[in-house]
C-alpha cells in the first residue's frame, strides 16, 4: 500500500516538474555535411546541363532552380554558411566539370530563404 503511494506521488512529481528537452538544433558537422551535399546537387545538375548543350545562362538558372526546389523547405537551411557553400560549388565545378571561369557572383541568387 505505501509503495503504491509512494510510486503515485513519485510519478506525480516527475510529471509536474519535468519540463521538455529539446535535441540541439543542428551539429556542426551535419550543417558541412549538408552544405556539401546542396554544393554537389548545383555542381552536378550545372554541369549535366552543359554537357546537354544548354546555354550558361540557362545552365546556371536550371541548377538554381533544382537545387531550391529540392532543399527549399529545409529547416537546416538556416544554418548554412553561403561563402562555404560557394567555395564549395565553385571548387566542385573546377574538379568535376573543367569549368574554371564560374562567375561567383552569381551564386548570390542561389538561397533558401522560405
Amino acid at each position: 500500500m505505501i509503495r503504491k503511494i509512494l510510486n503515485i506521488f513519485l510519478s506525480l512529481l516527475f510529471f509536474i516538474f519535468s519540463s521538455p528537452v529539446f535535441s540541439m538544433d543542428f551539429s556542426q558537422k551535419a550543417i558541412e555535411k549538408y552544405t556539401l551535399k546542396v554544393s554537389k546537387k548545383f555542381s552536378n545538375t550545372y554541369c549535366n546541363s552543359t554537357k546537354f548543350g544548354i546555354s550558361q545562362d540557362g545552365a546556371l538558372k536550371f541548377a538554381i532552380g533544382e537545387t531550391n526546389k529540392e532543399f527549399l523547405n529545409k529547416k537546416i537551411n538556416k544554418f548554412i554558411d553561403y561563402e562555404f557553400l560557394n567555395k564549395n560549388i565553385l571548387l566542385s565545378l573546377e574538379n568535376n566539370c573543367q569549368i574554371f571561369n564560374f562567375p561567383e557572383n552569381e551564386l548570390k541568387k542561389l538561397s533558401f530563404d522560405s
